[in-house]
């Protein structure tokens, strides 16, 4: 998969709480959620996401609880990756269940700044600073993972597995 958009930096420890508060919870349709992304953090953050951008994050990105409607509302905002300097576990499965692209590239993540033009290649785990020319390289999406995320997450994939 490859992804061009601009990066949205958000900071350290950034819990699921503000990425999607607790108030928003009451659907699970992806288009309502994706309206109230990042609402615990700042008032209106998605009205700066064009489709196709990509989120960049700090350290332990999505702690706190484990619900499954913070990656959906990063998916409803129109964000298909999310590139960080590491990811809370329980976020980091919850991510490619629902279908979103989650890289960890540790130290790396200096190198990606607010508003510089991306471009990701999951599969060669290559990231293009396009702004700056800078590289960065993480671990590929295993293809395994890669079928879950083409199917649209782990519930998908199921159901194309049990009917084949």
């Amino acid at each position: 998969m490859k992804v061009q958009g601009k990066a949205h930096v958000v900071g350290d420890h950034i819990d699921t709480d503000a990425i999607i508060p607790a108030r928003f919870l009451v659907t699970t349709d992806p288009a309502e959620l994706g309206a109230k992304c990042m609402e615990g953090l700042e008032a209106d953050w998605v009205s700066r996401v064009n489709q196709n951008d990509i989120m960049v994050a700090g350290e332990n990105f999505g702690c706190g609880s484990s619900r499954e409607h913070a990656p959906i509302s990063i998916l409803g905002a129109g964000i298909p990756v999310v590139v960080a300097k590491s990811f809370a576990r329980i976020f980091y499965r919850n991510g490619f269940n629902m279908g979103l692209v989650l890289l960890e590239v540790g130290e790396d993540i200096a190198k990606l700044r607010d508003g510089d033009q991306l471009e990701v290649d999951t599969a060669r785990g290559a990231i293009r600073n396009l702004t700056t020319g800078e590289f960065v390289q993480c671990i590929p999406v295993p293809p395994f993972m890669q079928e879950i995320l083409d199917a649209g997450g782990l519930v998908p994939y199921a159901r194309q597995r049990l009917s084949a």
